[in-house]
Parts: structure tokens; sequence; C-alpha cells
């Protein structure tokens, strides 16, 4: 039988691996937050010639206009969405009055403006729903297993397994922004919530059938136990994480390009939510119930004495 729970620590240092970099971007760069968060303008523009400038020309006009930080996406072949300072109505006009004497005729598809304030605010309800999330989540474990010895220790494992995809999709992101000048929007913010509901559940899911292995196999050691419920799941949680992940590449090969980041950064989260439900989530239970932490650096320790 496969023996994952034996491999724990090649599983948490494949985790490391990924999150520490991701880590590294952020202090380093910080996270591109988008225009729902720190406020500014968006133009969604469209070129009646079938060919969008370059980034480089397009930034050029907005220097112009007095616009010195600029975010700029393709969208198709004809069009460019742009993020920029907040700028007035007057000024919009003045803008786009400029784009049609160099580029041509544009029609505006979309024209947001989202004042500072309200991306703080976003920020600070952004913050709330994980919190709140994760408390829930440890309260519903918790209540869930409550017949079950350490109930806590199962809450507690599924928010570190969560935490990990969060780390993951934060970090993924910090790459991308600095990369591909991809930002956190709302749909980023969605993307992650939906994750953290996928994650929780599978987990959920492997947890139970420990719940239920405890009784049948108690004569079991603990270890062998919850490998024996990891395997029992295994198929289940891959082939329906499988399905949706099918179902998110065909839309990041065949979609459109405005939903392309919300897509990548679901498909990248899933991806995690499902290796953290098998590899990670059950493993830490064991590490906690057999108290492993104790004897991490005892043969450190001993051999200078030998």
């Amino acid at each position: 039988m496969l023996d994952i729970v034996a491999k724990k620590y090649w599983f948490f240092g494949l985790s490391m691996l990924i999150i520490i970099p991701g880590l590294i971007f952020l202090i380093a760069f910080g996270l591109p937050l988008g225009l729902d968060f720190r406020g500014g303008s968006l133009l969604d523009l469209k070129f009646e010639s079938g060919t969008a400038p370059t980034a480089e020309e397009m930034r050029s006009v907005y220097l112009a206009q007095g616009f010195k930080d600029t975010v700029i996406q393709t969208s198709g072949k004809d069009g460019l969405i742009i993020r920029s300072e907040k700028m007035e109505d007057t000024k919009k006009v003045e803008l786009t009055a400029a784009i049609e004497s160099q580029f041509g005729k544009v029609t505006v598809n979309r024209y947001e403006n989202v004042d500072p304030a309200i991306g703080a605010e976003v920020v600070r309800q952004a913050g709330l729903a994980v919190a709140a999330a994760a408390i829930l989540i440890l309260v519903y474990i918790w209540f869930a297993f409550r017949g079950v010895p350490n109930a806590h220790r199962y809450g507690i494992s599924a928010i570190i397994a969560m935490l990990h995809d969060v780390l993951v999709i934060v970090g993924i992101e910090a790459m991308l922004g600095k990369f591909l000048g991809w930002e956190a929007d709302a749909l980023f913010l969605t993307a992650l919530l939906t994750v953290i509901g996928f994650s929780v559940h599978d987990t959920i899911v492997v947890f139970d059938r420990i719940r239920e292995n405890a009784i049948v196999y108690r004569r079991l050691p603990y270890a062998t136990m919850v490998n024996h419920s990891i395997v029992q799941t295994l198929d289940r949680s891959i082939n329906t994480q499988l399905t949706v992940m099918i179902t998110l590449l065909s839309l990041v090969l065949l979609g459109g390009t405005t939903t392309q980041h919300f897509v990548i950064i679901l498909l990248v989260g899933i991806f995690s939510g499902t290796y953290s439900s098998i590899f990670n989530a059950a493993s830490i239970l064991v590490v906690w119930e057999n108290k492993e932490w104790q004897t991490w650096f005892k043969r450190k320790a001993q051999e200078p004495a030998a």
C-alpha cells in the first residue's frame, strides 16, 4: 500500500520550496494591488483598426497626459485594459481624444473610477473574510468531530492546510505581478475564497474517513490508520478535483483574456488545495499525535556525545 505518511517530511519540504520563493517576492516587491484595492481609473479600449498599439506606445500617451503609473494589459488583438491613477471625467475625454489622434478611432468598453477609501475598505473586508472563514472552519470541525479525542487538532490542522493554499496563491500572484504585470483585484479575492472552500471540503473528507477508521482500526498504530484513510479517499479526491482542473484548463486555453487571470489563480489554488489535503493536512495530525517535534533535533544533540 502507498505509504504517504512515511514520506510526510518530503511533502512538507516540497510545500516550503513552493511557498518560500513566493514569500520572497511578496516581501521584496509586495502584492500588486489592483484598482479595486488601491483606487484609480480603468479604461477598457477597443481599437477599430483591428490592432492595438503596444504597451509602450500607450504608456507614452498616458505619460504625456500626466499619468506616470500605468498598468497595461492586452485584451485580444484589438483591445487594451489600462489601469492608472484616478482621473476626472474631463481628463478621460482629453485622454481618449489624444489616443484617437494617434491610433485612430477607439471604443470605450468600460470606464471605472474607484476611490482609495473604497479600496482600503475592500482590503479590510478581504482580511476579515479570510479570518472569519478560519474561525468558522475551526468551530465547525470541532463540533463535527466532538466525539473524537483532541477534536480541536482536526480544525487547527485544516486551517494550517488552508493557510498553505493562501500562501501559495498570494506568492504566485506576487510573482505574476512582477513578471506579467497582473494585479490582485476583486476577482482574485473571489478565486482565493473559492479555493479556501475547495481545500477545506477535501480536507474534511479525509478527516471524516480518519474518524471512521479510528474506531474500525483502533488497534493499528495511529500513523498507519491515518495513511490507510488517506489512501481510501485518494481516488475520490483526485478524480473530483481533476474534473474541475480540466474545466479550468479549458477556460485558460480557450477562454478570453479578461478571465484568464482569475481562472489561472483558481487552477493553481485548487491544485494546491488537493495537494495540501492529501499530503499535508492528515500528516500534521500524525506529527501532533506522536509529538514528533520532540525528536527532530534529538539525533543531532546525541551525535557529539557519541
